[in-house]
């Protein structure tokens, strides 16, 4: 396991002062990007390979958002490797070492020049090894579209939205289907999938369905092919303490 210790700044908060899902989000891609520089196998050794690392899916459940100013421990470790795929947990633990929040994340390795999935070679699948996963609970499987689902307004994505691969970032994603959320909806817990890139100048026709205590969200193009689908789940009582 790779582990960090960090504080929830000012900047990760919202009005209550808890650490919001965003900050959640960021601080697991910021722990496997740490993970992957430090050990030898990070962004520089994917360029001169042509390869790169593609997230597939999230799954976030959130159990407690920490206080401004709290002491945490973000961690994460590949637990399974494919062919072409990587799956890797993350962890959030506050300083009584109780997990605050967790994740389920699936990758694939692509080829940059061809466009297509590479083989996960040796080299990288030793660099990193194994730890056992997380039993993580909540839903599971592909997000089921709600019907009906009622169309927000276009917008065009910017050049803020972007990472360093130039495309619009997984957890931009996240962010922008979590704008269609009632104000009183606390997340417990969050999946998303990743069907195809959005860059620069593209348009994304919001998709946005209710269904008691959850929400799906389609991110997609004007022929309604998806970007990426999120779905929000409300849980009670997680923020407590």
């Amino acid at each position: 396991m790779y582990e960090y210790d960090s504080r929830v700044r000012f900047t990760e908060v919202d009005q209550n002062r808890r650490m919001t899902l965003m900050a959640i989000l960021n601080a697991f891609q910021d722990c496997s990007t740490f993970h992957s520089e430090d050990i030898g196998v990070g962004m520089e050794y994917l360029e001169k390979r042509n390869r790169m690392w593609v997230l597939r899916s999230w799954k976030i459940i959130v159990y407690r958002y920490p206080k401004m100013a709290e002491h945490i421990r973000v961690g994460t470790w590949p637990y399974e490797f494919g062919k072409m795929s990587g799956q890797r947990n993350f962890r959030l633990m506050d300083a009584e070492g109780k997990m605050a929040a967790c994740a389920d994340t699936e990758w694939v390795l692509m080829d940059t020049k061809r466009q297509r999935p590479a083989l996960v070679n040796a080299e990288i699948r030793s660099a990193y090894g194994l730890d056992p996963g997380l039993s993580l609970e909540g839903e599971s499987g592909k997000i089921r579209l709600l019907d009906p689902l009622m169309d927000e307004e276009p917008f065009a994505i910017h050049a803020r939205h972007l990472d360093v691969n130039h495309h619009v970032n997984n957890g931009q994603y996240v962010q922008l289907a979590s704008e269609y959320l009632p104000e009183d909806f606390v997340i417990g817990q969050m999946r998303a999938e990743y069907r195809k890139p959005a860059v620069l100048h593209d348009v994304i026709c919001p998709k946005v369905g209710y269904d008691g205590d959850s929400c799906t969200v389609l991110l997609g193009d004007a022929d309604g092919k998806p970007y990426a689908v999120v779905e929000f789940r409300k849980q009670a009582g997680i923020l407590s303490n």
